[in-house]
């Protein structure tokens, strides 16, 4: 995949970043190209080697139609559930490493439904707020709108994800059998005859 200066792109882990420069530098000999990219969050500048692009996983940022795309997923009600810590934080940090908006969107959902239950390992509860900060700011660079506003329609997507799950999770109605009328009026004629008798 290729890039040019101007582009919004985003690496992993350290969200939206623009190509700044296209550069070859000599490094121990090796002459190789570089893009730079300044990171809109903390307005540092990451050098990336050409040829190790899809390695790191850098992408374009999402268009507008992703933007739906990404918040149907949010609120789908389908939540990745690992009782086992360790092979969670393993699928966890693959999917945050992976570039990917929608793995990303997973981690989130998993991780805010998780802690609704049961308080998160500092690990797991910095893992949450940075998969949130790189939906919320890439969502916010492409719609051209405020970050709280995306926060709140975020938000909304996750609680709806939970409505759908709780009530798929919820078991069905037990239907109370009723007595029949005809079995308890036979059962109760042989006692007034007894007494009679």
């Amino acid at each position: 995949m290729t890039f040019e200066v101007g582009d919004k792109v985003i690496y992993p882990n350290h969200g939206l970043g623009i190509v700044e420069r296209i550069e070859e530098k000599t490094i121990l000999g090796t002459t190789c190209g570089f893009y730079h990219l300044r990171i809109v969050a903390n307005d540092t500048t990451v050098l990336v080697p050409l040829a190790n692009v899809d390695g790191v996983g850098l992408r374009r940022a999402i268009g507008d139609d992703e933007v739906e795309r990404l918040f149907g997923l949010l609120g789908d009600g389908k939540i990745d559930n690992h009782q086992n810590w360790k092979g969670r934080f393993k699928d966890n940090s693959d999917k945050m490493r992976s570039g990917s908006i929608y793995e990303v969107a997973d981690v989130l959902k998993s991780l805010t439904f998780l802690a609704k239950s049961k308080s998160l390992s500092f690990r797991e509860k910095r893992m949450l707020d940075r998969a949130k900060f790189l939906i919320i700011s890439e969502v916010s660079e492409v719609m051209r709108e405020p970050a709280a506003s995306i926060e709140g329609r975020v938000d909304r997507a996750l609680e709806r994800c939970f409505t759908m799950k709780a009530r798929t999770a919820a078991p069905p109605r037990a239907k109370v059998a009723k007595a029949a009328p005809r079995a308890v009026a036979s059962n109760a004629a042989p006692r007034r005859a007894a007494r009679a008798s």
